[in-house]
This record gives C-alpha cells, structure tokens and sequence, in this order.
C-alpha cells in the first residue's frame, strides 16, 4: 500500500492519525491535527506559518531546522491544501 501524507502538513498518515469530516468519517487527506469535523483547525494559516509549525516535530526527529525547512518548501506547495 502506498503511503500517504497529509494534505496540509505533509505528515505520514496512519489510520489512527487520519482527521474527520463532518459526519464523523476519516479524512481522506488531512491528519487529526490539521483537520476535524470537515474543517481546519487553522483555517487561515498561510503555508509560511505551517512550515515553521512543522520545523519543531521534524527536528524532534533529528533533522536539523535548515534541512527541514528546505523539505518543507519543497512540498508543501505540492499538497492539496496549498496548490495554486
């Protein structure tokens, strides 16, 4: 099965991180911690403020800020959320 990521943030989805839609299903495209009852929690969060949301957890991992940020806008502007 391939992987998936979050539409927002770019995490690696797994079934318990998947968010929800309004009448309660998994999200197809959005992590719980983007997404819930069919809205963002953020809702007007630019792409700029998710990438330095996300620097912290990706250095928890052991990456260094430079590399993730560089990631990070890389691909964030690939995911749906952010697509022009």
């Amino acid at each position: 099965m391939k992987q998936k990521y979050c539409q927002s943030c770019g995490m690696p989805m797994e079934d318990s991180l998947y968010g929800t839609e309004k009448d309660g299903t998994k999200s197809d495209d959005y992590c719980i911690y983007c997404y819930k009852d069919g809205e963002f929690g953020n809702p007007n969060e630019t792409m700029e403020e998710m990438i330095e949301t996300c620097i912290p957890f990706m250095k928890e991992s052991g990456m260094d800020e430079k590399q993730a940020k560089e990631i990070l806008n890389n691909q964030l502007p690939q995911l749906k959320r952010w697509k022009k």
